[in-house]
Parts: structure tokens; C-alpha cells; sequence
């Protein structure tokens, strides 16, 4: 159900999901978080599913076998082990975000794509590139700071396992 309802948010062009939350919140920055928040949730939840479907069934059964409670289990085994999955979902999630989020100016919000559509108005290459560059640069650092997240938050013994 969550998959199908994320995956039905996604399928809407981004520029609709700002337009359709102006009736709810106005016009400026709270729409677009609101969009940004909505937009983001289908990588989200397919890669926690994905991570919490891919772990072995000999690992469950051997958590269950220890008698681990349900709730147990869940934090202590199969969210370790699908933290590099969700992750990755996040990261995905947040480097989308900082692309679409420029698209917020046209609803009000500000940001750096203020530049980009004022010099799209103006035919002025340097005024698009005021907004697109630092954008880029931005969607660059997050890519990167979630890889760093990601190997630090990737036990040791998972990380060697990855590289062979």
C-alpha cells in the first residue's frame, strides 16, 4: 500500500506537486518543503522495503529461533542490516530534493532558483548559472556527505564483505 501510494506521488511531474500544495499552505516556502517532503518519499520506502525483503531468511529464522521478540529482532538484526539500503534511499531522496527544490521559486520559495528563472527571463546566461552552479555544488556535497554516512554507518565486517 505505502509503495503504491509513493509510487503514485512520484509519477506527478514535481512542478504539480508544488502547485497543489499552494491551496493548502500559500504561496513561498512552506508549500515547497511540503512538495519537496511528499516528492521525496518513494525512494525513501522502496529502499527500506527493498532492504528489510532482501535479508536473508536464515538470519531471520535464527533471530527467531534465539527467541528474539518481534520488535527485538527488528531493531537489533534486520534495521542493521538494511541501514546501507535505506540509506542509499535517502541519499537518493536528498539529492533529487536539491535539483527540484529550485523549481520552488516558481511558487515563491526563493533559493537559487530565483537567479535561474530571473536569468531564463532576462536571457542572461551568467544570472543562470548564479543559481545552477551552487546548486549543482550542493547536490554534489549531499551525494557525497551520504556516501561518507553510509560507509561510517556500514559495519566493518558488511564493508569488507561489499569489496570482495
Amino acid at each position: 500500500m505505502a509503495l503504491s501510494l509513493t509510487g503514485v506521488l512520484q509519477t506527478l511531474p514535481s512542478l504539480a506537486v508544488f502547485v497543489f500544495m499552494i491551496p493548502l499552505f500559500g504561496i513561498g516556502a512552506k508549500p515547497a518543503i511540503a512538495a519537496l517532503f511528499l516528492y521525496s518519499l518513494l525512494p525513501i520506502v522502496r529502499n527500506t522495503h527493498a532492504g528489510l525483503v532482501g535479508i536473508p531468511r536464515d538470519i531471520r529464522e535464527t533471530a527467531t529461533a534465539i527467541g528474539l521478540p518481534a520488535r527485538t529482532r527488528l531493531w537489533r538484526v534486520e534495521l542493521p542490516l538494511a541501514l546501507g539500503t535505506i540509506v542509499a534511499g535517502v541519499q537518493t531522496a536528498a539529492v533529487i530534493n536539491v535539483g527540484t527544490a529550485t523549481l520552488g521559486a516558481l511558487i515563491g520559495a526563493g533559493g537559487y532558483g530565483q537567479p535561474i528563472l530571473t536569468g531564463i527571463r532576462l536571457d542572461d546566461i551568467g544570472l543562470i548559472l548564479e543559481g545552477a552552479v551552487p546548486a549543482a555544488a550542493l547536490a554534489l556535497l549531499v551525494q557525497g556527505a551520504f556516501a561518507l554516512l553510509g560507509r561510517a554507518l556500514t559495519p566493518r565486517g558488511l564493508r569488507l564483505q561489499a569489496s570482495h
